[in-house]
């Protein structure tokens, strides 16, 4: 293995239209992060990535003598390396509520979203969107009570449900404009407002959210 050269910088190695990607560009521009994000072509990696990533994937974070290369893992790691905002609660059992809420935005929407965007039969991909669009629209009411996630601040669950619904349109799901669904719409709309979340976007999110309202 070649001996990699340190730097003086934070660097993420990102794939501009990625949704764990983009969960990470979140918490950077949250945290107000010095970072030199390079964009890479997820099918043309470069000789760095490899020997720095035993999975040659992305995301890849660097810092100084640190690589990581596991979204959830990076995160937690930024949020304890930059403290201030905390985007994860300070008690222990809420911090594992916040972890286990992560774990099943993965398990049951990320999922979906891989599938989706893997393509595949009609048949399939019709009811991969059913079912997103579906089980969003079950967790639509809790935005009354809070504004956030389960929580009166903006947290780590938060930079992972973003990215999702930025894509629906570009996923093919539409929310229906209903009084079931404005709680949830209006949640989206608090997510994108916030300076943190329009600084994360690359071009090419920016122009997918945008050719897919235009089709």
């Amino acid at each position: 293995m070649g001996v990699v050269a340190k730097r003086s910088t934070m660097t993420f190695f990102s794939d501009a239209v990625s949704h764990y990607c983009h969960r990470v560009r979140i918490v950077l521009a949250e945290k107000g992060v010095t970072v030199d994000i390079i964009d890479v072509d997820p099918e043309q990696l470069p000789e760095e990535v490899s020997e720095l990533n035993p999975y040659n994937s992305l995301p890849t974070l660097v810092d100084r003598d640190l690589a990581l290369y596991e979204s959830k893992v990076m995160m937690e790691y930024l949020d304890e390396r930059f403290p201030h905002p905390p985007l994860l609660p300070v008690y222990p059992v809420a911090r594992g509520e916040s972890r286990q809420y992560i774990y099943r935005i993965e398990r049951d929407w990320c999922r979906l979203v891989d599938e989706i965007l893997a393509g595949g039969n009609q048949k399939g991909l019709d009811k991969a969107r059913k079912e997103l669009r579906d089980s969003l629209l079950t967790i639509a009411p809790i935005f009354t009570e809070k504004p956030f996630f389960m929580s009166e601040e903006f947290t780590l669950v938060d930079c992972c449900l973003a990215p999702i619904l930025w894509r629906l349109p570009q996923l093919g799901v539409s929310l229906p404009q209903t009084r079931q669904s404005k709680p949830l719409i209006e949640y989206m709309q608090r997510l994108f407002d916030r300076p943190s979340f329009q600084e994360s976007l690359t071009e090419k999110e920016r122009e997918l959210r945008n050719e897919a309202s235009v089709a």
